[in-house]
C-alpha cells in the first residue's frame, strides 16, 4: 500500500520504490508491531509476563490484520498513531485470547512505539543508501580511471580557465560519496538505538525490572540501549537528516555539473540516451537531463526539510507538543526524495556518454588563451614574474583584438622568442602537457574508495 496514494504519479521520478515501501503505511505500521512483540518476548524472558502471552501477542503483530484508513482517522482524534494501534492490536489478541491481551504494551508509551519503529525502518533505509552509495562509488571510480587522462576545459566563475581531466571532475563527485559514506558509519552507533522510556523516561510502570526488560528489549530488536531515553532529545534523528541532506546536495552538484556539460553550447558529457528519454513535446530534437533535474530538484527540497527538523529541536521538557509532529513525515521524505536521487545518479554514472573530440574543440574556442597561464609560469622563471605577466597579457589581448592564435601571437613577439624555442611553445600550448595533479587527484580519490569497501 502506497503511503500517500495522491503522489503516485511522480513517485516513481523522485523516489527509489524500495525505499517508498519502508515508509509506506504497511512499513509503519509493521515496525510499531515488531517494537510490540520484542516487547512481550522481552517481557516474558525476565519473568514479567507469561511466557504463554507471547505466542497470541506475536500472531496479532502482522500489518495486514489491521485496517490503515481506520488508524487514519482514528490518529485525527487520539494525536498519534501508536494510541489506536494498540487498541486495534489489543481487539485483534483478545479475540482469540483474552488472557493474552493483558499484557501488551506494558509499562511502553505511544512515542516508544513509534520512535523505536522509526529506528527500525530507518535502519532498513540506512541499509539501502549505503548500497547505493557504494554502487555508485564504484561506478564513480571505475569512470574516473576511465577519463582520467581525458582534457576538457576547466570552468571558473563560469568561463573557461585552465585544462582539467573528465577524470578529475568524477573524482571530486566520488571523494564527497566516499565521505557521506564514512559519515554513515560514523553515525550508525548513535543512530540505531532503542527508544524506551515509559510515560515520563522513568520506566518506574516496571520498578525492578525496568532495566532487565530494557535490554532484553534492545536484544531483540538488535538495537543499542542508550544511556537513557531521547524522547526530547532529537540530535540523533538530525544528525542522520543532516548526512543525507549532505549526500543530497553532493548528488546535486553531480546533477548540476551534467546538466552543464550537456548544454547545447558545451555538448562534452550526457547523460544515456533510452527511447523516450529527455524529450519534449514540441521539440522532436530535444535531449533533457532528466535524471540530472531529479538530482537538483532533491538538493533543493531537502534543506528546507532539514530546516523543519532542526526547528523542531527545542522540544518541551519530557515530552514535545507538535514539535515532535512535525518530524513524522519529514525525516521519511528526506529518505525518499535521497533514494530518488541515488538511483538517478547511479543510471547516470553508469552510462555517461563522453564525447572528447568536442571537449578538445572547446578547449580550443579561446585560441589558446586557457594556457597563456602555463606560458606566463615558465617565462617568469627567465626574466621575472611581473615582466612575464605583463607581456603574456598584452599578448593575449592582441590575440583577442586580431582574432589570431596565441601561439601566432607569442611566436611574432621577439620578447618571447628570445626565451622560448618553438619547440617549448608549442608544448606549452598543448592542454595534455598542463593537467598538474590531475592523475594523482584520481588515484588518491580511487585509492580511498577502495579502502572504504575493502
Amino acid at each position: 500500500m502506497n503511503q500517500r496514494p495522491g503522489n503516485q504519479l511522480f513517485d516513481a521520478y523522485f523516489t527509489a520504490r524500495d525505499m517508498r515501501d519502508v515508509f509506506c503505511d504497511q512499513g509503519r505500521v509493521q515496525a510499531m508491531l515488531d517494537f510490540e512483540a520484542a516487547l512481550a518476548r522481552a517481557e516474558a524472558k525476565v519473568g514479567l509476563i507469561p511466557q504463554t502471552a507471547v505466542a497470541s501477542i506475536e500472531a496479532a503483530c502482522r500489518a495486514k490484520h489491521f485496517d490503515f484508513a481506520a488508524l487514519g482517522e482514528a490518529i485525527a482524534s487520539a494525536g498519534n498513531s501508536a494510541i489506536p494501534l494498540v487498541k486495534a492490536l489489543g481487539k485483534q489478541i483478545a479475540a482469540t485470547d483474552a488472557e493474552a491481551e493483558r499484557y501488551v504494551h506494558l509499562g511502553a508509551t505511544s512515542q516508544d512505539v513509534m520512535d523505536t519503529g522509526l529506528v527500525l525502518q530507518l535502519r532498513r533505509a540506512l541499509e539501502l543508501i549505503e548500497s547505493d552509495l557504494a554502487q555508485l562509488g564504484e561506478t564513480l571510480a571505475t569512470q574516473a580511471l576511465r577519463f582520467v587522462a581525458t582534457p576538457l576545459a576547466g570552468r571558473t566563475w563560469l568561463q573557461h580557465a585552465t585544462p582539467v581531466t573528465l577524470g578529475m571532475k568524477i573524482a571530486g563527485w566520488l571523494g564527497a560519496v566516499t565521505r557521506s559514506r564514512q559519515r554513515l558509519q560514523e553515525l550508525k552507533p548513535r543512530l540505531l538505538v532503542l527508544q524506551f522510556g515509559g510515560a515520563s523516561g522513568t520506566l518506574a510502570a516496571l520498578g525492578s525490572q525496568a532495566m532487565p526488560i530494557a535490554e532484553a528489549l534492545a536484544g531483540e530488536l538488535q538495537l543499542s540501549l542508550p544511556d537513557q531515553p531521547w524522547h526530547t532529545q532529537r540530535d540523533r534523528l538530525v544528525e542522520f537528516a543532516s548526512v543525507l541532506g549532505l549526500i543530497a546536495g553532493s548528488l546535486g552538484k553531480l546533477g548540476r555539473d551534467i546538466s552543464l556539460l550537456m548544454q547545447t553550447e558545451a555538448g562534452e558529457v550526457f547523460e544515456p540516451s533510452a527511447p523516450g528519454k529527455g524529450g519534449s513535446s514540441t521539440m522532436p530534437h530535444k535531449r533533457n537531463p532528466v535524471g540530472a533535474a531529479v538530482l537538483i530538484g532533491a538538493a533543493t527540497r531537502v534543506p528546507g526539510l532539514l530546516s523543519t527538523l532542526f526547528s523542531a529541536m527545542p522540544q518541551e521538557h519530557e515530552r514535545s507538543l507538535g514539535l515532535w509532529h512535525a518530524e513524522w513525515e519529514t525525516l521519511p521524505e528526506i529518505c525518499c526524495l535521497v533514494s530518488g536521487s541515488l538511483k538517478q545518479a547511479l543510471l547516470v554514472a553508469d552510462g555517461l556518454e563522453v564525447d572528447a573530440e568536442r571537449m578538445a574543440r572547446n578547449l580550443d574556442l579561446t585560441q589558446g588563451l586557457v594556457l597563456a597561464e602555463a606560458v606566463s609560469i615558465v617565462l617568469a622563471q627567465r626574466v621575472g614574474r611581473d615582466t612575464a605577466h605583463h607581456l603574456l597579457e598584452n599578448c593575449c589581448k592582441r590575440a583577442v583584438v586580431e582574432q589570431r592564435h596565441l601561439r601566432a601571437v607569442l611566436g611574432d613577439e621577439p620578447q618571447v622568442t628570445a626565451e622560448l624555442s618553438a619547440a617549448e611553445l608549442d608544448d606549452l600550448l598543448d592542454p595534455a602537457h598542463y593537467l598538474g595533479q590531475s592523475r594523482t587527484w584520481v588515484e588518491r580519490a580511487v585509492a580511498e574508495h577502495s579502502a572504504l569497501t575493502a
